[in-house]
């Protein structure tokens, strides 16, 4: 299936295809164990080397692999005292080498087989062009219709229902029950059209056209909610239609891209020419491909969490939480081609935003003259906006709050605690900021 006929990621032969990419995870977690054999024949004659920021960690480890091997010379029932040592290590190294990536491998086809679907009372689409829908809440509760209306823009790069993720789930259906009428916007996979679209054509385009549906539907003027990538088309919105908005709110929203940038930022115009190639080949940034830049800021982390979903029993609420979580991480768009790279090479590469040079329909994006009230919520335990990169963005504009919230960026909107944490502080303040505006 390709990236342009996919559609919600729905999978009808009772599997799914992901994770995605699956061939890097598997190549990760191999290559991650199978290291073991060369590093520990490496520790025993002594030519293991370490990070200087590792040592300590290298202490603790010889530690325990000392003790190990001590463990191994006593003398087993009925054999002899002198069991060599090395060879009983080296079979407890293979057993565990692998116990671990059976487990992982558990893990995912305990995943891929998982009968969780999604399944959810559908808001009704209120306005559409090309590729792009307009979800209105309201309708989905009693009264709702009378709400105040927010417009709510996602990223370009995943999929808007991160914030309706089930019915208990959903940030959406939370703000229609705190007295808001959230119209969410769900840019859909790239269609002929879209494909040469530019972040202008998003923005002054379909961005506009879905604001002028709210107030065309409302007759008031919305607060508007961008969330990670979102977050920067919201703010040049609210830039070019000061008048048509009546609050700001930008969620886990990058804007220096310098301000603690990955290790793997560094390594972006090494790889340029080669992207470039790809994204003019395919006329897009493949989907697969965006989630192996993902996965480049901690490449363990696939490990860590199928290891971890092994052990869960299938028809746990953590289970079904985790699948819910990773079928929308599966469920990506790819990126039309100039958009593509005006976010790699301009915003990541060369830093535009901050630098002042990014430019929409020919005018910089300035975050000093947005004087709607603004609230910026910024993840403290992000790691794919780093919180340094959001606070530029605040401390820029005259008339924001910020509100640092004790979360991960996908954690502000599903975990547990977003509703405590994150949630109730964007509806309060709305309550206490936002002056409405006729439209």
């Amino acid at each position: 299936m390709s990236d342009g006929d996919q559609t919600r990621g729905e999978h009808t032969d009772g599997q799914r295809p992901g994770p995605r990419p699956l061939p890097l995870y598997l190549t990760t977690a191999a290559t991650t164990w199978l290291s073991s054999y060369a590093s520990s024949a490496a520790w025993r004659n002594g030519s293991l080397t370490w990070k200087p920021g590792s040592s300590e960690a290298a202490a603790s480890l010889k530690n325990q692999l000392d003790a190990l091997e001590a463990a191994l010379k006593q003398p087993n029932v009925g054999k002899p005292s002198d069991n060599p040592s090395p060879a009983a290590f080296d079979t407890a190294l293979d057993q565990e080498v692998r116990r671990r990536f059976g487990a992982f491998l558990g893990g995912i086809e305990a995943y891929r087989a998982h009968p969780y679907r999604r399944v959810v009372d559908e808001p009704p689409v209120c306005w559409k062009e090309g590729s792009t829908r307009l979800l209105d809440y309201g309708p989905l509760r009693d009264g709702g219709t009378e709400g105040r209306p927010i417009l709510v823009v996602p990223s370009l790069v995943n999929r808007g229902y991160v914030l309706d993720l089930s019915n208990d789930r959903s940030l959406m259906r939370w703000l229609v029950e705190r007295g808001f009428r959230p119209f969410l916007v769900e840019w859909g996979f790239p269609g002929e059209a879209e494909r040469r679209f530019t972040l202008t054509d998003y923005i002054a385009g379909r961005l506009e056209s879905a604001l002028e549906a709210v107030l065309a539907i409302t007759g008031r003027a919305p607060a508007v909610m961008g969330y990670c990538m979102g977050g920067l088309l919201a703010l040049a919105l609210a830039e070019r239609r000061p008048r048509d908005t009546g609050a700001l709110a930008l969620l886990a929203t990058p804007w220096d891209f310098a301000a603690d940038a990955p290790p793997v930022a560094a390594a972006l115009p090494m790889v340029e020419p080669w992207l470039a190639a790809t994204i003019d080949a395919t006329g897009w940034l493949p989907t697969d491909m965006i989630q192996t830049l993902f996965f480049s800021l901690d490449p363990m982390l696939v490990i860590r969490k199928f290891l971890s979903f092994a052990e869960l029993a299938p028809d746990s609420d953590n289970a079904l939480e985790f699948v819910a979580l990773e079928d929308w991480l599966n469920d990506g768009v790819p990126l039309a081609a100039p958009v593509a790279r005006e976010t790699l090479f301009d915003w990541y590469g060369r830093n535009t935003p901050a630098a002042g040079t990014w430019r929409v329909a020919g005018r910089p994006v300035t975050p000093e003259r947005v004087t709607t009230p603004t609230l910026a919520m910024i993840p403290a335990r992000d790691r794919i906006v780093p919180p340094a990169s959001a606070r530029a963005l605040a401390d820029r504009m005259p008339n924001a709050v910020r509100a640092d919230v004790a979360l991960g960026h996908i954690g502000m909107a599903v975990s547990a605690g977003a509703k405590r944490r994150a949630w109730t502080t964007l509806a309060d303040w709305l309550d206490e900021t936002w002056q409405e505006k006729p439209a």
